[in-house]
């Protein structure tokens, strides 16, 4: 059976459904965790530290008789100071148009004015929305759990109130459950091999970030950039070489990035090529700079021009 069929022991068929659904949510509430796991795989980096994701990234999950296109999408931002906030304000938001149903992450036992924001950028796409009470497994008192959700439920009409642990797999099963039936019935857009829409290019430098994130997490603002500078694969394309530039605002920054003698952005690069390794399912040679580029995360044209305008 391929991803458009689908049936009953019966013999009844059953109508494949297929949807688009924006992921929403405030920073650090866990959404490209959600994703991977409903995914089966990586296509959205994660670590612990607002707005590691800055871009709206595709994640195709598939189930029996349903393909749910899943929108993972930048932290909402109460404030918006920096052109690099503002950016990503408008890259969530613009991941409400043409969905069939939105995906709103809440911390359990939190809710922010961050939350309120995503909630109205939920609200206001005009679709059911499905709320998912993300990181049960962190509440120390379970008992608060009950009073929280019976706080939230109540603020739209949400077509479904989930409790989940994206990162233990608590509940997402019943979360998908709620979310395909919102889908409409329509056939499979994407292959089950193509878990996302994003590049091979794409998917390195963000792995790269990843590392810069995971390994300096409070020494270093988030405002660093990863650029892939050079992508050259061998003859038969069993072997890449990639070349890519970390960039930072500050000298102090570029300091801490790359180390005593080189000691930090050698261990960024082992960690990074690792996981590019996975990535590619090939050897990889990896180079890896740092640079200087002062104020860019607050130019408008920077931020577009590090691929941060879509």
């Amino acid at each position: 059976m391929n991803a458009s069929e689908a049936g009953r022991e019966d013999g009844a068929a059953v109508p494949f459904r297929t949807g688009a659904i924006a992921v929403l949510g405030r920073p650090n509430v866990g959404k490209s965790t959600l994703v991977n796991a409903l995914v089966g795989q990586k296509v959205s980096i994660t670590a612990n530290k607002p707005q590691t994701t800055r871009h709206r990234v595709l994640g195709v999950a598939n189930r029996p008789g349903a393909q749910l296109l899943l929108v993972d999408t930048p932290g909402l931002h109460a404030e918006r100071k920096r052109a690099l906030d503002r950016q990503l304000n408008r890259a969530a938001r613009g991941a409400v148009e043409g969905i069939d149903a939105t995906l709103l992450v809440v911390e359990a036992g939190r809710w922010s004015e961050a939350d309120e924001v995503a909630l109205e950028v939920a609200a206001q796409a005009g679709v059911p929305v499905v709320l998912a009470v993300n990181k049960i497994d962190r509440l120390k008192d379970k008992s608060r759990l009950l009073p929280y959700l019976g706080k939230v439920g109540p603020l739209h009409a949400f077509a479904a109130v989930v409790p989940i642990s994206a990162e233990k797999g608590s509940g997402i099963d019943a979360l998908v459950a709620e979310l395909v039936r919102l889908l409409p019935e329509r056939p499979a857009e994407y292959p089950e091999d193509e878990p996302t829409d994003r590049s091979e290019r794409f998917l390195a430098s963000e792995l790269i970030r990843e590392q810069v994130l995971r390994q300096l997490h409070q020494e270093l603002p988030y405002s660093a950039a990863v650029v892939i500078e050079r992508w050259e694969e061998g003859a038969g394309g069993e072997r890449v070489e990639i070349g890519a530039t970390i960039l930072v605002e500050r000298d102090a920054q570029k300091g801490i990035v790359v180390g005593a003698q080189g000691s930090r952005i050698k261990a960024i690069g082992t960690a990074a090529r690792k996981g590019l390794i996975d990535l590619l399912g090939r050897p990889v040679r990896l180079e890896l700079w740092c640079r200087v580029r002062s104020g860019w995360s607050d130019d408008e044209a920077a931020v577009a021009r590090f691929g941060y305008g879509d």
